[in-house]
């Protein structure tokens, strides 16, 4: 067991910028077979990944489509009381922060139109609060201008990532398929893009651009863009970024799937430590509790809760009972607690014996208890991966009714 956590953090170590201090220290104390120490370090270390913040800060001129895009992102319907308002015209006057309705800690900024008489281009980055923000995307609703262009290079010299958006290209193709008597979606697609981009380097600047709509954002770019930030982001902000994510695709599904899956050791070798401790009912009250907390993560991450169904009605026109209706496991749809985890567990009859087997066996001196906290970590192992497992099917049912 021990091995196989050292092994995880040190894969951890070299795809993350988490303290190098603390992943030595849980090192140290697997080695060292200190198993209570590890836990309390390992506990420490999923903390503060998943309190990473991220802050967006989502710009371009005005009626670009700016708050519609912090509104899909979201999973937020333009009508909902939490959106950002969107209108024919700049309709976002000053810098206002947009937290994800699930993901406090990420929060999309709409940024007001650069250019406009309140923000000059040459002071924008400034009057903005610049330094906040951990990377821009640039919308443009036909051709990126000086404006932009001017933008990007001052993101750059600063230090900061950007990413051009090319906005409403659903509106563009209804508009070449009126016209056009032998339409090709892909064409017109491809020649957006390559009018964009030459524009740019005309200007001066080679960058890629991803063209997208607010309105359907499982198609077009919007996958590129994510796998382009996938690339250039340390695992952390990674892994914020995705499960804040709307579930667009089975793509981004699989990737959220995945991400918790990363995480079960550690929370594994958590449960065991309370094995290692003769007390009765504690260690599966550890195990409930921990096992509770982290199904409602990943039912949260999923969108599988009423509000974010809700949201997703309200932005798909699907009805909410169709939604609710191909959601087929015990946990999807009730309220996550030990009670409920409990009679989850009654019919997972692997993982349900080895808790017992655990219970008995710690009040057997020296080896019942280092028994007993194998046990523990194969039990709550396997319960996080069955768990998963349901919520993930239940999420792709969603997705492929919604859509």
């Amino acid at each position: 067991r021990a091995t196989r956590t050292v092994t995880a953090i040190n894969n951890t170590e070299r795809t993350t910028n988490i303290s190098e201090s603390v992943l030595e220290k849980i090192k140290e104390a697997l080695q060292n077979n200190n198993q209570a120490l590890a836990a309390a370090k390992i506990k420490e270390l999923l903390d503060n990944t998943s309190n990473t913040t991220l802050n967006i800060g989502i710009t371009g001129e005005a009626g670009s489509g700016k708050s519609s895009f912090v509104n899909a992102f979201r999973g937020v319907d333009d009508r909902d009381e939490k959106a950002a308002p969107v209108g024919v015209v700049e309709t976002t006057a000053e810098v206002k922060e947009y937290p994800h309705p699930n993901y406090p800690n990420v929060s999309l900024w709409d940024l007001p139109g650069i250019g406009t008489t309140k923000f000059p281009a040459d002071e924008y980055l400034k009057l903005v609060g610049f330094e906040k923000f951990d990377f821009f995307i640039i919308i443009s609703e036909t051709r990126f201008r000086e404006n932009d262009v001017k933008l990007a290079k001052e993101i750059q010299k600063m230090g900061k990532k950007f990413y051009f958006v090319r906005s409403k290209v659903d509106n563009d193709l209804q508009s070449e398929q009126r016209y056009q008597r032998d339409f090709d979606p892909e064409k017109t697609l491809s020649l957006i893009r390559e009018n964009c981009k030459r524009g740019l380097l005309n200007a001066g600047l080679q960058a890629q651009v991803f063209l997208l709509s607010s309105f359907e954002l499982q198609r077009y770019d919007f996958h590129l863009l994510y796998e382009t930030l996938e690339r250039e982001f340390p695992e952390h902000q990674r892994d914020v970024l995705l499960v804040a994510m709307s579930n667009i695709s089975l793509e981004i599904n699989g990737k959220k799937k995945e991400a918790f899956k990363s995480k079960i050791p550690y929370w594994a070798l958590v449960s065991s430590v309370g094995a290692l401790v003769p007390v009765p009912g504690l260690s599966v009250a550890v195990d409930l509790s921990l096992i509770a907390g982290l199904v409602q993560q990943y039912k949260t991450g999923f969108g599988l809760g009423r509000p974010s169904l809700q949201r997703l009605a309200d932005t798909t026109g699907v009805q909410l009972t169709d939604l609710t209706s191909v959601i087929r496991s015990p946990l999807g749809l009730n309220i996550i607690d030990a009670e409920l985890i409990v009679k989850a567990l009654s019919e997972l009859a692997s993982v349900a014996g080895l808790m017992a087997a655990e219970e008995g066996l710690r009040f057997i001196p020296i080896f019942g208890t280092m028994i007993a906290g194998t046990l523990s970590y194969a039990a709550t192992y396997n319960a996080l991966s069955d768990f998963l497992k349901m919520l993930t099917e239940d999420a792709q049912n969603v997705f492929e009714k919604a859509l």
